[in-house]
């Protein structure tokens, strides 16, 4: 139970927490931003069997590996792509977290 709330909760409540906190001028883009983080789940879409409760994302999948997560950081560093690169980040720390359970 505290590994679904520890998952879920850094996959939703911590991104609305930083777009209002952070954002609130522009909380909805951000939020819509942060939120569209979860499409590079996509990628367990590819595994066989897609959902293994056991498995860790993280280096397993495509867009959770670590070409994907070098990039995802280096979106960092650039003003147009930061928001981005923040909520990709956050979504492979929420994963990271999960597997460390």
């Amino acid at each position: 139970m505290a590994s679904f709330v520890l998952h879920y909760g850094t996959h939703f409540l911590v991104p609305i927490g930083i777009a209002y906190w952070f954002y609130k001028p522009q909380f909805w883009r951000v939020l819509f931003i942060f939120l569209g983080a979860m499409l590079i789940d996509l990628d367990h879409l590819l595994a066989t069997p897609i959902f293994a409760p056991e498995r860790c994302s993280i280096f397993f999948h495509p867009l959770h590996s670590a070409l994907a997560i070098v990039v995802y950081v280096l979106l960092l560093f650039f003003r147009p792509s930061r928001l981005i690169g923040m909520a990709l980040c956050l979504h492979i720390i929420a994963d990271s977290l999960d597997c460390l359970l």
